[in-house]
């Protein structure tokens, strides 16, 4: 038997693991909600540069899954529990849905930068609130909203005059 505790030193704040969790739990919801959103737009994209914007929405689904497991993987070490089941996040996300069926690539770029743009909101207001009691965390949501910037920045390019 060992003497080291299941979670480290600082996740006995509950000060620290609350908050941590009230800013990290809508990150992972929203990000899990946009994988989503971007996997049915890669699968219904149309037009003529179906290519790029199919491999791009890929990438953004990508990164939304990754960065959904980092954020709940740090709750989870700060020893709390997390609700992403699937009905908890139809009921939580702020990520607007995309259009239903094929649709031409620029309305769908449209519909995922609008996502993009509501998860980003949640991860500004994640670094507003982490900064005070997290930096760990703060410094997670940062990454994370540099990364989804970036794939803003790529598909929005497709329609940008």
């Amino acid at each position: 038997m060992t003497d080291v505790a299941a979670a480290p030193k600082g996740a006995k704040d509950p000060e620290l693991t609350s908050g941590v969790s009230q800013y990290l739990t809508p990150v992972v919801i929203d990000l899990i909600a946009l994988a989503m959103e971007g996997k049915q737009a890669h699968w219904h994209v149309r037009g003529p540069n179906f290519i790029g914007v199919h491999e791009l929405l890929d990438t953004l689904v990508d990164h939304a899954r990754e960065g959904s497991d980092e954020a709940a993987e740090r709750i989870a070490a700060l020893g709390l529990p997390l609700d992403a089941r699937t009905a908890t996040v139809a009921k939580k996300t702020t990520v607007p849905a995309v259009r239903d069926g094929f649709q031409q690539s620029d309305l769908l770029i449209e519909d995922i930068v609008k996502a993009i743009d509501a998860a980003l909101v949640t991860l500004r207001d994640a670094i507003d609130g982490l900064g005070e009691i997290d930096p760990v965390s703060e410094d997670l949501a940062i990454s994370l909203t540099s990364q989804l910037e970036q794939d803003r920045w790529f598909l929005f390019s497709h329609i940008a005059s």
